[in-house]
């Protein structure tokens, strides 16, 4: 279907807009995307964002600082957007849908069958900022605007080198350098640069990695202990499974850190002979047919040996 974003917001007084837990670039850079978009085209309308605390390597996007991360008691909202997820991963932000007297979602999850009354859901599209990109008027670009949108687009496509990477979305990122923010420094300072304990906590999951599956698949965990040693935010264990996927001979990389007792969060990523997607789904999770998560309950050999089981039958059947 199509969507047009103001016809959605015409008579709306107050718009809320919120992602998914942990929220990384690509939901960060749509829900301040939308937010500035329509602050522009309705300057009547009360518009905020709720999310998580994102990391700080996201601050200089405008309206950063404005995100609202406490989730206190607000009025229904007229309008509430779900971007980049369904209402399952919406967080503390639930109650807020939940009352929304209308519900937008838009995502590019193929997991993800559409929480709102209205729905936009584009699996073909690499990044939830290029769907933004699709339904915003272009006259009302700004540098602004285009540095959000680009950094969600350079995040969920891995700076395009992953397989939701196609010729419209570059040539969408090449019109949004032209808005004149310092693209090379956004990619290095949100993308490629780490922090001192960000990187020894990655150097010892390297370190202490383990292939298995005749080396075809591999698989690291941070425990909670780990975590406390290194005085370690679940941010900082970004970029941990795209290194694991790097090693040459992969075909599944798990990363996985303990969230509770007997609970872990399952990252994964794989090459074009594991669908990571269908994998995830199948423990509640969702994503991408090369990128995808879920949360896992029992011990670690538990979480790993029921994984290896959907792995290594996708695995034999290619």
């Amino acid at each position: 279907m199509d969507l047009n974003l103001l016809d959605e917001c015409r008579e709306a007084e107050r718009i809320g807009i919120s992602g998914h837990i942990r929220p990384d670039g690509d939901c960060v850079g749509a829900c301040l995307s939308l937010c500035m978009y329509l602050r522009k085209c309705l300057p009547q309308a009360q518009v905020k964002v709720f999310l998580e605390k994102p990391a700080e390597i996201f601050r200089e996007l405008k309206g950063y600082d404005e995100i609202d991360s406490a989730f206190g008691e607000e009025a229904p909202f007229d309008v509430f957007f779900v971007l980049d997820c369904g209402e399952d991963r919406l967080g503390d932000a639930l109650k807020y849908f939940q009352t929304a007297k209308k519900t937008v979602n838009i995502d590019h999850h193929i997991t993800n069958k559409g929480c709102g009354s209205v729905n936009y859901i584009v699996p073909e599209a690499g990044a939830t900022c290029e769907l933004i990109y699709d339904l915003i008027d272009p006259e009302r670009l700004d540098k602004d605007l285009a540095m959000a949108i680009y950094t969600g687009i350079i995040h969920d496509t891995g700076i395009f080198q992953y397989s939701n990477t196609t010729p419209a979305i570059m040539e969408k990122g090449a019109r949004l350098i032209c808005y004149g923010f310092d693209f090379p420094r956004l990619i290095q300072e949100t993308f490629y640069q780490k922090t001192y304990v960000q990187s020894n906590i990655m150097g010892r999951a390297l370190l202490e990695s383990i292939r298995f599956m005749e080396g075809r698949c591999i698989v690291s965990c941070i425990d909670r202990r780990v975590m406390q040693f290194y005085d370690a935010e679940p941010s900082d264990l970004d970029g941990i499974v795209n290194q694991l996927r790097n090693i040459s001979g992969i075909d599944c990389a798990i990363f996985m850190y303990q969230t509770d007792v007997l609970e872990y969060k399952v990252s994964l990523r794989t090459s074009e002979r594991v669908n990571a997607a269908e994998v995830a789904a199948f423990f509640g999770g969702g994503g991408h047919a090369r990128a995808a998560g879920c949360t896992m309950r029992g011990t670690f050999h538990d979480c790993v040996n029921n994984l290896s089981l959907h792995i290594e039958k996708q695995l034999n059947s290619v």
